[in-house]
Formats: structure tokens, C-alpha cells, sequence
């Protein structure tokens, strides 16, 4: 037998399986229910593009917040550690700054320390840089010819950090699948919560 409302049996029983209680409880919703949902869903989807967009405004920096990927700068960062970067035009680059980058070719930005500044007569300021668990400097991985990055190539300069708070989006890349599924449960619960 069943309890009233709860979906679990009173006792003895064995639960359907996950798939059959999310298709049962959606079958249940009545449409104005499940347009409340959907829009529950389409709200929290637009807030964080909002809160988004607004990081980029506030720090100046395209994105904001990052995801060390690689070991290169062990022991100041790990893989997986969430960067937190600002990118205000006014304040000069200097050396020992960690700043994150782009090169030309390369899709992923890149977080390393500039070693080297070198400003011009003119104000240009050109730069080197280097990972701090590397032996060589990153002039084999700008792209062919390029000895300096320059200040168009900084995504951000890194202000902060939470320790391997990223790992779950490393996963999510290495993982497209548990990705999906992640997703999925997510939206799931978005749209089958319902108000107490």
C-alpha cells in the first residue's frame, strides 16, 4: 500500500526507479504547474547570465572567474583552483603579477606570472611570461613569432583564489556524459520542486 502524497510505500515495498517517479510526477503537474516550473527554471537560468554580466562590468575582465587546468603554476595554484581576476585598463602590468592570457591559436586562456616587463618610450608596455613550475619562459606557446604579450592579450589579472573549488567543472570537461546527467538532475529538480 501507498501513503498518501509521498510516493513511498508504507511498507515493504520497492521503489519504480528514478525515471518512473520523474515521468509519474510530471504526468501529475497540471499545466499551470508546470508552467510555473518552466518559468522557476527560465528565472534562475536568467539570473546568473544576469550576476554574469554584471561580474564582467564590475571587474573589467571578459571572464571573470576561471579554472586553473594545469599544474604550471604549482605551488601558488593547483588544478582545479577557481581564480577570481580583475581587468582595470589604468593599472600597469608589472613583474610578478599572475596574470591569465590569450594567445592567438589557442582556444583556453592561459594563468602564469609576468618575469619580465619592457615598456616603451610611447607607453606600450610589452611583457614576458612564465608558469611558475616550468623551466622555460612561454615564448613557445605564444604564437609563431611573437616574443611579448601585450596588454589587448590579458583576460584578467588574478585578485583571488578558492582552493580546488573548480575540480568540479574538470570533471564536467573530462566527463561530457556526467555533465549531461548533472544537467539533467538539475533541471529536473528545477521543475518538479514543488512549493511547500
Amino acid at each position: 500500500r501507498w501513503g498518501r502524497g509521498s510516493g513511498w510505500p508504507r511498507s515493504g515495498g520497492i521503489r519504480g526507479g528514478a525515471a518512473m517517479d520523474l515521468f509519474g510526477d510530471l504526468r501529475r503537474m497540471n499545466k499551470r504547474q508546470l508552467y510555473y516550473q518552466v518559468l522557476n527554471f527560465a528565472m534562475i537560468v536568467s539570473s546568473a547570465l544576469m550576476i554574469w554580466k554584471g561580474l564582467i562590468v564590475v571587474t573589467g575582465s571578459e571572464s571573470p572567474i576561471v579554472v586553473v587546468l594545469s599544474g604550471s603554476m604549482e605551488p601558488a595554484f593547483h588544478r582545479g583552483d577557481l581564480l577570481f581576476l580583475t581587468n582595470f585598463h589604468d593599472d600597469p602590468i608589472r613583474a610578478g603579477e599572475i596574470v591569465v592570457f590569450k594567445v592567438e591559436g589557442r582556444d583556453i586562456p592561459i594563468v602564469h606570472r609576468v618575469i619580465k616587463v619592457h615598456e616603451k618610450g610611447n607607453g606600450n608596455i610589452k611583457f614576458l611570461t612564465k608558469g611558475d613550475n616550468n623551466e622555460v619562459d612561454d615564448r613557445g606557446l605564444y604564437k609563431e613569432g611573437q616574443n611579448w604579450l601585450e596588454k589587448k592579450d590579458v583576460v584578467g589579472r588574478a585578485r583571488g583564489f578558492l582552493p580546488y573549488v573548480g575540480m568540479v567543472t574538470i570533471i564536467m570537461n573530462d566527463y561530457p556524459k556526467f555533465k549531461y546527467a548533472l544537467l539533467a538532475v538539475m533541471g529536473a529538480y528545477v521543475l518538479l520542486k514543488r512549493e511547500s
